[in-house]
């Protein structure tokens, strides 16, 4: 795994002679192979803004939900203890902050870069997966909880959730 992955973490691609880790890259690659989807937009300025906020995402909400995620989830998940509440606690503003920002980003648009669902929802969104359990305080961002619920209404979306629910098969 590490030939195609030095981080040795998921995702990583493999299509032919194509590798690619990274989300973000792997969503553009995806896209770039049904560019009748408009999930990448072929307009500059379009494709620039889907871009921009998977880059947002990168820099701003991912290390927003990071923490709730593990004190929440991952902790559970691997028996380590209970949450860190000082951790949530000092956590807690740069959550608000990021929310902010995207919640005011999708006033007035259905998706985040207008009307057109694009990779940038699902990069975006693929955190919101956790919002319950992570115990986000989303509460008073309705735009957001909108945005996520049209979402969570796609019927891959959901294909992909109940997927992701299935136990792994043994190997043995």
């Amino acid at each position: 795994y590490a030939a195609l992955n030095p981080n040795m973490r998921a995702p990583t691609l493999k299509d032919g002679a194509t590798v690619l880790w990274e989300s973000n890259a792997i969503l553009q690659y995806l896209a770039l192979q049904r560019p009748d989807s408009g999930l990448l937009p072929r307009d500059e300025r379009a494709r620039l803004d889907v871009t921009r906020w998977q880059f947002w995402e990168l820099a701003h909400w991912d290390p927003a939900c990071l923490i709730f995620s593990f004190e929440y989830v991952a902790k559970a998940a691997m028996n380590m203890g209970p949450p860190d509440m000082a951790a949530i606690t000092q956590a807690t503003p740069r959550f608000e902050s990021a929310a902010k920002v995207l919640d005011g980003q999708l006033k007035g648009r259905k998706f985040i870069c207008g009307d057109a669902l694009t990779i940038a929802d699902f990069s975006l969104g693929a955190w919101m997966t956790l919002a319950e359990m992570a115990h986000y305080p989303v509460a008073p961002y309705a735009e957001i909880k909108r945005w996520y619920g049209s979402l969570a209404a796609l019927p891959a979306w959901q294909k992909t959730l109940a997927q992701a629910a299935q136990p792994v098969a043994s190997a043995a």
